[in-house]
């Protein structure tokens, strides 16, 4: 691979700043055993800093990530000691929608069978993603109030879905299963209520489906499709949804995989800079205690080393991580004894195995 890959590092609050060093170690430990050359640099954008100067995302940040950096990795954001969240929302939601990345993808993997609440299940009956359209639909701040504060207060909070963004994440899942031999996509929506939005979901998910003949697609409702993740998740290859209910279904699967703290993302623009980040939150209560699950973390590490071109050594930690789970050597959350720097040794020592 030609010249080293740019990689702004952004640890973030709370628990992030732990999982993050153990992805980051991976990521260099990944030098020596596969070849991988990043050029990774820190930014201490996140509470602290705004608590302190007042700043969220500098002036110039999206410009400066856009022209000088392949990808991004960056932990979680919140702290209670910024109620409005403020921080956490500039930063995460800026880059999100500042960058364009329209893709919001979270795989549902089931490493280990021990790991999901459902009985009888096995690797092989969890394993599939979901493409949650991820810059507009219910999260575009737009609604507001009328008579605040009084009995007769009404608050509006509107969903906008344009034919652009309907169409081109829905290209996108279809594009993904093409590329990576899955045989079904499945769009899901409530169109049976959200008659606008849906009847424009539904019209574009008929008309893309024309051009990929060779792949299954179908709709479920999305309470239905709920249901239906818990009592048959193994019909699913392909999800592609909108920004709320994927976020719903996404973390219900990260439940059935084992754990928010094994759930990883990327926040994608195929051919630009992208972030990945895990799902599982800054979690405060447990951040400074060593107990933090880097899973997740270092899945998404994987998740951009796929994304830089990296595919064998994405391949080799995914490995790694279902061996350390295998053999225990994990944090409590998952049956182990292990505290966040070791469980990241742990799937460290696993590459150098191989």
């Amino acid at each position: 691979m030609e010249g080293k890959k740019r990689v702004a590092v952004i640890p973030g609050d709370g628990i992030g700043p732990e999982v993050i060093r153990e992805a980051v170690s991976v990521l260099e430990h990944l030098r020596e055993t596969h070849g991988v050359e990043l050029d990774l640099t820190h930014f201490d954008w996140g509470a602290d800093k705004f608590l302190r100067e007042g700043v969220t995302l500098p002036p110039g940040a999206l410009e400066m990530l856009t022209q000088e950096f392949d990808a991004i990795l960056a932990g979680a954001f919140g702290d209670p000691r910024v109620p409005s969240n403020k921080h956490a929302e500039d930063i995460l939601l800026g880059m999100r929608r500042g960058l364009d990345l329209y893709i919001n993808l979270r795989p549902v993997r089931l490493l280990d069978a021990r790991l999901t609440p459902l009985r009888g299940r096995t690797t092989d009956d969890l394993d599939f993603v979901v493409f949650r359209e991820n810059t507009e639909g219910a999260y575009c701040d737009a609604g507001g109030f009328l008579k605040k504060g009084t009995p007769e207060e009404i608050a509006t909070q509107e969903e906008l879905n344009t034919r652009r963004g309907v169409e081109r994440i829905i290209v996108a899942a279809f594009e993904y299963a093409r590329a990576q031999a899955r045989r079904r996509v499945t769009m899901a929506d409530k169109s049976n209520v959200q008659r606008f939005g849906g009847d424009l979901w539904q019209r574009v998910f008929n008309e893309v489906k024309a051009k990929y003949t060779e792949i299954e697609a179908n709709h479920q409702y999305v309470d239905a499709l709920a249901m239906f993740m818990v009592l048959d998740p193994a019909q699913y290859d392909v999800i592609v949804t909108n920004n709320l209910f994927g976020d719903i279904l996404t973390d219900l699967g990260a439940a059935l995989q084992g754990g928010l703290g094994l759930a990883a993302s990327g926040n994608l623009h195929p051919g630009r800079v992208s972030l990945f980040e895990p799902v599982h939150g800054s979690a405060p209560p447990l951040a400074g205690k060593s107990v933090a699950n880097p899973v997740g973390a270092i899945l998404t590490a994987a998740m951009m080393l796929e994304y830089l071109g990296y595919d064998a050594a994405s391949g080799a930690v995914e490995d790694a991580v279902r061996e350390a789970i295998a053999r225990q050597e994990t944090t409590r959350d998952l049956g182990g004894a292990l505290s966040t720097k070791d469980a990241g040794a742990a799937i460290r020592q696993r590459i150098s195995s191989k």
